[in-house]
């Protein structure tokens, strides 16, 4: 297991202080399938609104989905849209304790008209933005740093996430980032389009994407640059800010990153169904923060960040993605071992990837044996279990385990080692993911995995079956599949066996 499929397997819960321009995004549906009379435009015929938190406010939501404690530490206006923004944390179990009202500003509010042409999927038609980008008051400024530093010391990581609202003024995140460098809690930043970075002088990590880096350092590059070309600007970015470590985004190219002391990496990203980048950033900003505060090295954290943005770029709008989902996205894009699919998972591994897919309303369907020598009869029930829902996980008995059981039958038993039967059903088409268990039943991989569906053959009665209460006690249901006649693993073996006892000098060959 790589390490950091290791770090996700023991992910721990954390803290993060989140500071920066906190928004409410409110986002206006209907249909748009006519265009005015009076002008060549399209017409909303707005249908319903949500409003939801935005900014900053999405780097909060998607730390709470990665299990994060957070904190909110930011500015609203004393107005409707701050009960709005507030009331929205809350039922996210985000602390907005450290919003400060400022009544001379209002909250900045991003309104978006979104049209279903054709009641087909949604598209963002235009957006009206109502906010302020005057500098705080120093009283504000002054008061949102002592939110931070009350909240330091139970803190893991620190973001700040600058939309250049006025929040994030120089004089605060100065602030910010002195107190975390002297309470020993790392400060990564997701900077706004600006072309001064002083501000974040001292930070940990800056994570700026192209046109955003280019734009702060002076550098001009032609659109078509290649990522080894912004080496030079991300060193720049780490010198001058005194960074432990520059990361530029470089959208389907991945990342640049280039540690302090080490050499300039390109850590790839995989080809996507771009759907929508709102949120990219924020996503990259909250995973690298969750990846560092448990403990994940730069590189393999923006491997981790990688992954989370991918997600929420094959989506429409902003939507928080579960640890669970990114850790199943990291499992499909490991590099496989010589010889496996790379569906073989440890159980832990598959039950993160079953919870993921449990959080989309995927039914997992199981299914267990020895499976020594395929044959017709299990493909047949495999296929046959693969489609009484979204996502079969079939556990394999392990070498020791089919010695104990087959000892009374063949002492030889199995005939295929565990890793050579586990690796031929991950090639199969309908297997999702398998797993190999060490104790007799599969009573422990089931309660682990929990999953919708048990299948067996109908060879046995749902009494016989040795799982059925385990299956039962959690509100599984046991589904019994007729077996294909005449096909057998016992009768297979022995019907080779035959013919190479006709044969011997064959079986020498």
């Amino acid at each position: 297991m790589s390490p950091l499929l290791q770090h996700l397997t023991n992910w721990k819960p954390f803290t993060a202080i989140v500071v920066g321009d906190f928004m409410l995004d409110q986002l206006v549906y209907g249909n748009a399938d006519r265009l005015s009379p009076e002008a060549p435009v399209p017409v909303l015929h707005a249908q319903r609104t949500e409003d939801r938190p935005g900014g900053a406010a999405n780097v909060c939501l998607d730390l709470i989905a990665m299990r994060g404690r957070v904190f909110a530490v930011g500015v609203t206006g004393d107005d409707r849209e701050a009960d709005l923004l507030r009331s929205a944390l809350a039922a996210a179990s985000v602390d907005a304790e450290g919003l400060v009202t400022d009544p001379a500003r209002p909250t900045t509010v991003k309104r978006s008209l979104i049209g279903l042409a054709q009641h087909r999927h949604p598209q963002k038609m235009f957006r009206v933005d109502h906010e302020s980008r005057e500098p705080l008051p120093r009283a504000a400024v002054s008061q949102a740093v002592a939110h931070v530093e009350r909240l330091l010391p139970s803190a893991d990581v620190v973001c700040i996430e600058d939309y250049n609202k006025g929040v994030c003024s120089p004089e605060l995140c100065a602030a910010v980032i002195a107190a975390a460098k002297r309470a020993g809690v790392p400060v990564l930043v997701d900077p706004a389009a600006i072309e001064d970075y002083a501000r974040y002088r001292g930070a940990s990590a800056i994570t700026p994407n192209r046109t955003e880096a280019t734009g702060a350092t002076g550098d001009r590059l032609p659109p078509e640059a290649s990522p080894e070309q912004f080496a030079p600007i991300a060193r720049q970015l780490l010198n001058d800010l005194d960074l432990e470590a520059s990361i530029v985004t470089l959208d389907k190219h991945g990342c640049l990153l280039l540690e302090r002391n080490g050499s300039p990496t390109v850590v790839p990203t995989f080809a996507r169904q771009v759907y929508d980048v709102t949120g990219a950033g924020d996503m990259v900003l909250a995973a690298l923060a969750a990846a560092r505060a448990n403990g994940i090295g730069w590189h393999d954290a923006v491997r981790f960040a990688n992954a989370a943005a991918g997600l929420e770029v094959e989506v429409f709008g902003v939507v928080p993605m579960p640890i669970e989902r990114i850790h199943r996205e990291c499992l499909m894009r490991e590099r496989p071992e010589s010889g496996s699919s790379g569906k073989v998972r440890t159980l832990e591994q598959a039950v993160i990837e079953a919870a993921a897919l449990r959080s989309e309303g995927r039914k997992i369907v199981f299914a267990n044996g020895c499976f020594d020598v395929l044959h017709t009869g299990h493909t047949t029930m495999l296929r046959r279990a693969a489609e009484l829902g979204d996502f079969l996980v079939v556990a394999v008995n392990s070498d020791r385990s089919v010695r104990r059981l087959k000892a009374h039958k063949d002492p030889l038993r199995p005939v295929n080692s565990q890793h050579d039967r586990a690796a031929v059903l991950a090639e199969l088409g309908c297997v999702g993911a398998v797993v190999i268990f060490d104790e007799d039943t599969a009573d422990r991989a089931i309660l682990a995995i929990k999953p919708d569906l048990v299948v067996k053959g109908a060879e046995y009665t749902a009494a016989q079956v040795p799982e059925a209460p385990t299956v039962a006690s959690y509100g599984g249901r046991l589904v019994l599949l007729d077996m294909v006649s005449g096909r057998s693993t016992t009768a297979t073996i022995a019907r080779i066996r035959e013919a190479d006892a006709a044969n011997p000098s064959a079986t020498a060959q």
